[in-house]
């Protein structure tokens, strides 16, 4: 399923924890357990000061360009840019002949179109520089042939790759590098991952939502999945983007029996020395609890634990259980207004599928 709504880049994150010493007999900090405090005059910021706007991309992947601009490529071919993360330009938006992203979507992703019975869409893209020099876009989509409202209600689904040697497109096509969904005939026609005989969506994946990146040896993998069987991680081969042969789907990361998690997104911290691998779970409507969890592993391809040491692979089959797996970084919450209070109450609803930039 492609349940996503509003997203979330994150530029850093920190969390501070703080104790205080409290009574009967219980000693206070030592003197230089914390720093010195710094006496500064009042920080608020100065609103008319800042420069920002709105600019939505859903589910966006952020990539830094040479010329130093942030882009975030996100679903729908939707793209925006900044040189500050704080004031946004758009760069294209929309499924259809005028995005400059592609010269015509519809023809240069036709084999994907006609694999989902003619749904033309665009989930999750992302787009990362090889080192060739050139920009790779992998994009993506699911549909179920014979429906018309080309819901993901069934994992028929698929992930291309297209080329271009500028960051904004035009975007050439090499073609698809996987399909989900098939039946045993197509999969006796070789439109099935090798090693695979037969597919099943609790087990296999939903082949949407990729995020390509380099480990910290050079070598390069693609996460990806949504629902269904869960999350999946493939090596790829650089020269030609797509996934090295021999290994079928790949190693499963976590999810699995149709439970609710998508929008994988997986970063190294050279600090640290881990691999943190994000994912949204839940649902995403506004009392759906759709939030964002981090686990991290020593390696690219897993394991990934949480804080308390539990396997990403155990999060499955419910959203109960998947609620007991990973730390919850942002969920969605109801601000109360109380009597004297300024505003009136509102609520954060549905913070989901975000990418992280480290710099």
């Amino acid at each position: 399923m492609k349940l996503k709504h509003l997203a979330l880049v994150t530029a850093s994150l920190l969390v501070l924890s703080s104790c205080g010493g409290g009574s009967g007999g219980k000693k206070g900090l030592p003197s230089d357990a914390l720093p010195t405090p710094v006496t500064s005059n009042d920080p608020t910021a100065n609103a008319s000061a800042i420069a920002y706007n709105d600019m939505a991309v859903h589910d966006p992947s952020i990539i830094k360009a040479d010329n130093g601009t942030y882009y975030v490529f996100g679903s729908h071919l939707s793209v925006a840019k900044s040189t500050d993360l704080m004031s946004w330009t758009r760069v294209a938006d929309g499924v259809n002949d005028q995005n400059p992203i592609f010269n015509t979507y519809a023809s240069q992703a036709a084999e994907g179109i006609e694999w989902v019975g003619g749904h033309q869409g665009s989930w999750a893209a992302d787009v990362i520089k090889l080192k060739d020099g050139k920009y790779y876009f992998y994009y993506n989509h699911c549909a179920t042939p014979g429906n018309a409202n080309g819901d993901c209600v069934s994992p028929r689904s698929y992930i291309g790759v297209a080329v271009s040697s500028n960051i904004e497109g035009p975007y050439v096509n090499k073609g698809l590098i996987l399909r989900t969904g098939m039946t045993d005939q197509e999969i006796a026609q070789g439109k099935g991952p090798d090693g695979v005989t037969s597919f099943d969506g609790a087990t296999m994946p939903n082949g949407i939502d990729p995020h390509v990146f380099y480990d910290k040896n050079g070598k390069l993998w693609m996460v990806y999945g949504s629902y269904f069987g869960g999350i999946f991680i493939l090596e790829l081969d650089e020269s030609t983007g797509a996934p090295k042969a021999g290994q079928g789907y790949g190693k499963h990361l976590a999810g699995g029996g149709f439970a609710p998690i998508e929008g994988s997104w997986i970063i190294y911290s050279p600090e640290s020395d881990y691999y943190y691998m994000f994912n949204s779970i839940s649902g995403f409507n506004a009392t759906g609890g759709y939030n964002i969890r981090v686990s991290r592993s020593k390696s690219p391809d897993g394991p990934y634990l949480d804080a308390a040491g539990n396997n990403m692979l155990l999060a499955k089959n419910t959203v109960e259980t998947l609620s007991k797996y990973g730390v919850k970084l942002m969920g969605g919450f109801n601000f109360v207004s109380e009597a004297g209070d300024e505003g009136d109450s509102w609520g954060y609803l549905s913070p989901g599928h975000n990418s992280a930039y480290y710099d």
